[in-house]
């Protein structure tokens, strides 16, 4: 059998600081506010690093970790709903900043969900015999696609990026993965791109800000991440005592709390990082990884599980053995 496994993780976030307390001195809003409704203190806002420059650091150390010469890279994923350009792709500009020169590389936009469906589209092709490992990238600057004057979105989220690389192992690695989508919801949450405009049509351009319907948008999240976790866990014939951690979309503490109610589990199942970062969509998940794999969170034969969900609108969960 063709096993995958998670072979090392990197994770780099710009150093300037948005705490809530500058958020409320450019809108109405206040720490108290921000903290009850959404469990965030603070969030990492680029100076002028693009979405191609957080994932190449993020990436490095991924590279480090798994001691490997980027040349032997065989195909880079970039998740991201903040490219640079719409082409050259981030996975592309990846590449030529890491010299991984035989690598395929493509991006995906499954926005919060991006990273699981990198893991399990580079597991599938790995198991498949096309590729032998992969780098698989989350990467945002949402800080360009975020109203500032609008306090319902801007103070949610956050800039970042996390990296993975995933190998052939004579070891259990990753178990069970599964993505899914209902795009007829997808105008729930949303970053509008370019209007047509030709000789022939002329429209006014929309602003490139990201849309949130907040209610509609909490309750999906509620029902998908208890959802994903009961199939995988299902799938793989497996109960929650066997599970070391689970780490979820860091997009508001409250999704997470009401998850652990519902399992009837304590609050520590989970691994939260969401106050220091907020929501840094495609990165998320895979900072939160790399967080715990360096506070020595888990060890060898641990389980955990990864949940995510967001735009599209998207959701899915992996369960590996680290």
């Amino acid at each position: 059998m063709r096993n995958v496994k998670l072979l090392s993780t990197g994770s780099y976030v710009p150093e300037s600081i948005f705490d809530n307390s500058f958020l409320s001195s450019i809108v109405e809003t206040d720490d108290e506010w921000i903290t009850t409704r959404t469990g965030i203190k603070t969030r990492h806002i680029s100076k002028g690093e693009d979405t191609s420059d957080l994932a190449y650091k993020a990436a490095i150390e991924a590279i480090k970790g798994a001691k490997i010469n980027p040349e032997e890279i065989e195909l880079i994923i970039a998740a991201t709903v903040t490219p640079d350009n719409f082409t050259p792709s981030v996975s592309c500009m990846l590449q030529e900043k890491l010299k991984a020169l035989r690598a395929a590389c493509f991006d995906i936009n499954a926005a919060c969900s991006g990273f699981l469906y990198a893991l399990s589209i580079a597991t599938s092709m790995i198991k498949g015999g096309s590729v032998k490992n992969a780098l698989i990238v989350g990467a945002e600057v949402l800080s360009k696609v975020v109203d500032w004057k609008d306090r319902n979105t801007c103070v949610l989220f956050g800039d970042g990026a996390g990296a993975a690389f995933l190998g052939l192992s004579q070891e259990k690695g990753i178990i069970n993965h599964f993505i899914a989508s209902d795009g007829s919801k997808g105008k729930l949450l949303k970053i509008p791109a370019i209007s047509v405009n030709n000789p022939i049509v002329s429209k006014e351009q929309p602003k490139s800000h990201i849309f949130m319907d907040g209610r509609e948008v909490f309750k999906f999240a509620t029902e998908v991440i208890v959802d994903s976790i009961e199939r995988v866990l299902k799938d793989s014939n497996l109960s929650l005592d066997d599970i070391k951690l689970i780490i979820p979309h860091q997009a508001n503490i409250r999704i997470i709390e009401f998850a652990a109610k519902k399992f009837k589990v304590s609050f520590e199942k989970f691994y939260i990082n969401i106050q220091h970062y907020g929501n840094t969509s495609a990165a998320s998940i895979p900072i939160a990884l790399d967080e715990v794999y360096k506070k020595g969170l888990v060890q060898k034969g641990d389980k955990i599980i990864l949940v995510g969900f967001g735009g599209g609108l998207t959701w899915g969960a992996a369960l590996l053995e680290v």
